[in-house]
């Protein structure tokens, strides 16, 4: 069946249909190479013009089996192939697979740049080879379901740049420690190989809150559903633009902005914001123009102090004055002791309510550092988020607004400064679409919802929205990649990494069989009283 000629019977923008005529459907074998296998490539042939294209959907009928194609680009005199169709067939042009050896061609323009992140499904000896520049140098987001591999792919993602590029620069968001966590006996594991990585506690990085900008200080600080939000809000930009002022004429810094990473004093902040709220004149017996208009603002900064789980934000030890600056940012961008290629930045021990905020302030951190840096292109960093949904939310006016106005500016404009973005997340739907609508390269694991799978669809290039619907049943470890940074959409399976990540799903069967008889239960509350889960 597979050496039955096809031919062209229909011709649309972005759809193209065949029929192998005569073909007979009950074929006792299914041939690797066999023309009607869904996802294989074929190559459309007509005088000069040769478009190359994948199969999306086969039938049969009394007249033979019907092909479904997406066609992918157009194939030069040379076998160059190039992204989108300008010359169209017309029905009756043939239909014949694509060999290995063109395949190979194909991807040959990028295996020169190492960096190949697993097997074409379809033809296991044929390495995918992706554009890195391509890759990290747009957007891009790496989507899928709980237990699909996003983990595993991320890990793959990042031990394959290091490899290729050992003066990588990213910087991970580890939102439940996988990719660096610690044993047993308190020592670090990792998911990348010694030397590569340096791992960071949120909490011990110390990302103080004088360089939160305005609007991060607002969703941290300030109830938008309070009544008195609005008071609330311009009296902080008042106050924390006098108290900066202050600190910038001690700095010798003629200009100051409100977002300026400058220090102030929060125990200033409070007592300014409690002395308007109990504000008298006339001895007592007139009440001031902003009398109890803070009492929210009052209580919810206080708790935020009182909690020993915000010290690292609020009370910071070492990252307590403007000069401290520096030194955060080396540690920050892989450049403090030891120097390494990625930043392991474990947020697993935040509290989840302030995580959104503070990773804000990284994304921006990393945008100003590059921003300001004039050897910016010679420095590119990349910024990984993990669970990207939880604090670059779809919809607007949420508590997370300044998180996700921080993260879409990278997104919109980090490229010009040499500052990638990459997003992960397992709820596609519920995640920014300024976001997404960046991405020049989507990474795509086992996606069953619906929803996801239409957001998705409607993001993708028109000409491979189709592809799309192999989604729902790949396998664990395998994507569907479309976008620039991959010659062509190509369904692979991801090379696996080493070290793996701890991101392993609970055996049940194994520990309701041996699992311990017994806990320290005294050691888990101390932890949960302590906030600790360390």
């Amino acid at each position: 069946m597979s050496d039955q000629p096809a031919r062209l019977t229909q011709v649309k923008a972005s759809r193209f249909e065949a029929l192998i005529e005569g073909a007979e459907p009950n074929s006792p074998t299914v041939e690797a190479d066999n023309l009607c296998q869904l996802g294989h490539y074929v190559l459309i042939e007509q005088s000069d013009l040769r478009i190359l294209a994948s199969v999306h959907r086969s039938s049969v009928s009394d007249d033979g089996i019907h092909l479904g194609l997406i066609p992918l680009g157009e194939v030069d005199a040379e076998g160059t192939f190039q992204r989108g169709v300008r010359n169209y067939p017309t029905p009756g042009a043939g239909v014949r697979r694509v060999d290995a050896d063109y395949l190979r061609q194909v991807f040959a323009k990028y295996r020169e740049l190492g960096f190949e992140l697993g097997q074409v499904s379809n033809r296991s000896e044929q390495l995918a080879y992706l554009n890195p520049s391509a890759l990290f140098g747009r957007s891009f987001t790496i989507l899928g379901q709980s237990g699909s591999g996003k983990s595993w792919t991320v890990a793959s993602v990042i031990q394959q740049a290091v490899e290729a590029m050992p003066r990588a620069h990213i910087i991970l968001l580890d939102l439940h420690g996988e990719y660096c966590w610690r044993g047993v006996q308190g020592q670090i594991h990792s998911s990348f190989r010694e030397g590569t990585y340096r791992y960071v506690d949120a909490r011990a990085l110390e990302i103080p809150y004088w360089l939160m900008t305005y609007g991060e200080l607002i969703d941290l600080l300030v109830d938008r559903s309070d009544s008195s939000a609005s008071i609330q809000t311009a009296f902080l930009r008042e106050t924390l633009y006098s108290l900066k002022k202050k600190e910038a004429e001690r700095l010798e810094i003629g200009f100051v902005s409100i977002d300026a990473p400058i220090y102030f004093s929060l125990e200033s902040l409070y007592q300014e914001f409690k002395a308007a709220n109990e504000m008298r004149t006339d001895f007592g017996k007139t009440k001031g123009p902003l009398f109890g208009q803070f009492d929210e603002f009052l209580v919810k900064l206080q708790s935020r102090l009182n909690d020993v789980r915000y010290d690292f934000l609020l009370k910071p030890r070492r990252r307590d004055n403007s000069e401290a600056l520096p030194k955060l940012l080396r540690d920050f961008v892989g450049l403090g002791e030891p120097r390494c290629q990625v930043t392991v930045i474990d947020l697993s021990g935040v509290p989840f309510d302030v995580r959104p905020a503070v990773s804000a302030q990284i994304g921006r951190l990393a945008f100003e550092f590059n921003y300001w840096n004039p050897r910016r292109r010679e420095f590119p960093l990349l910024l990984l988020c993990e669970e990207a949904h939880a604090y670059i939310p779809r919809e607007g006016g949420t508590r997370y607004e300044g998180t996700r106005r921080s993260m879409e500016r990278i997104a919109k404009e980090g490229r010009k400064y040499g500052v990638g973005l990459g997003v992960v997340s397992q709820r596609p739907h519920e995640l920014s679409e300024t976001v997404l609508s960046q991405c020049g390269t989507f990474i795509c694991l086992r996606l069953t919802n619906p929803d996801d799978q239409t957001y998705v669809r409607d993001l993708v290039p028109d000409a491979e929205s189709d592809l799309v619907d192999v989604l729902p049943v790949l396998g664990r470890g395998e994507a569907m990649v479309m976008g620039e940074a991959v010659p062509l959409p190509t369904r692979l399976r991801v090379r696996r990494p080493d070290p793996a990540p701890h991101s392993q799903d609970v055996d049940y069967h194994t520990a309701w069989r041996d699992g311990p008889e017994d806990l320290d239960v005294e050691a888990i509350a101390d932890r949960w009283r302590r906030q600790g889960r360390r």
